[in-house]
């Protein structure tokens, strides 16, 4: 009977739930300038040559009179007429160029993607921020950069384009890539991008926010936080209509962003979205024909893919 008694008892000890905290992250909602450093030059442009031959766009440049280069500068510091080779739908081509069509050449070569986004999250317990919401596709490779190094700077926002039905708006920031950088680039996933932040917390940061899991999201009132001047950033009324799993759809209902921006603009991929004082998502995309109306991923979702 003893035994029995003991064995109940610690039956009784494994069955109590244990409370586990969630999860906390700091909404952001900075402009930021992403800049990642590929393995090779590319060609931003279509470009006719004098002798008739065109450099393409997305056109690799592999070589240049054999030596391989994967760098601008190296390509600057060509000075007399040499043959360029480069790689363009898998197949290898090669050019002969003068010294002076080198350097007519040299401003429509590339050896970095850059871009503009917005700062989702930072998680304090780990340094690691997302960003964007969705991945960053080169429009002259048209294909997700491979990248050897990676970067995110604070963007400044000068000026706005409107979005008008049909037409996208868009901002138009300053990048000071002189200024301090943010964090480094670890991941360019369909999520976002990802990685170690390195400025650590100011005082002026948001609090953490508890995150809210996918089933509690509701239809109904709720915020985003972006910068739509300057690098100030601000919250702004928006009503969600749609919760589809870690997809939602909402609408900007702000009198202030409706009149200023129209609604969503380019650029504002990875504001965050609050709800009840809890962090809900990113924004991802907008309706091109609806400008008010954008669509925005879970943040538990996002996290699926963050490097850590």
């Amino acid at each position: 009977m003893c035994h029995l008694r003991n064995l109940l008892l610690v039956i009784f000890f494994i069955l109590i739930p244990v409370q586990v905290s969630a999860k906390e992250l700091i909404p952001m909602g900075q402009s930021i300038g992403i800049q990642l450093k590929l393995p090779f030059i590319y060609v931003s442009h279509d470009i006719l040559l004098p002798n008739g031959e065109w450099l393409k766009q997305g056109d690799k440049v592999l070589a240049v009179d054999e030596q391989e280069i994967n760098q601008i500068q190296q390509f600057a510091e060509i000075k007399e007429p040499s043959a360029l080779r480069i790689e363009r739908a898998n197949k290898e081509k090669v050019l002969n160029l003068t010294s002076e069509e080198i350097q007519n050449v040299l401003p429509f070569l590339k050896d970095e993607t850059d871009g503009i986004g917005t700062l989702t999250f930072l998680d304090p317990t780990t340094n690691e921020y997302g960003a964007l919401g969705h991945q960053i596709v080169d429009s002259a490779l048209t294909t997700p950069p491979p990248f050897i190094d990676g970067a995110i700077f604070l963007a400044s926002i000068s000026q706005v384009k409107k979005s008008e039905p049909g037409q996208p708006g868009y901002k138009i920031s300053i990048v000071n890539k002189d200024r301090q950088r943010l964090g480094n680039v670890l991941f360019n996933n369909v999520y976002g991008v990802f990685g170690e932040w390195e400025q650590g917390l100011s005082q002026s940061l948001r609090q953490p926010m508890e995150i809210m899991h996918d089933s509690e999201i509701k239809r109904g009132e709720a915020q985003m936080l972006t910068a739509i001047e300057g690098e100030k950033v601000e919250k702004f009324a928006i009503t969600i209509d749609k919760v589809d799993g870690a997809n939602i759809v909402f609408r900007v209902t702000d009198p202030k962003l409706l009149s200023k921006t129209g609604g969503i603009l380019q650029g504002m991929s990875g504001s965050p979205i609050i709800q009840n004082d809890r962090f809900v998502g990113a924004v991802t995309h907008m309706f091109v024909e609806h400008p008010a109306k954008g669509a925005a991923l879970s943040i538990g979702e996002m996290l699926k893919k963050s490097p850590k």
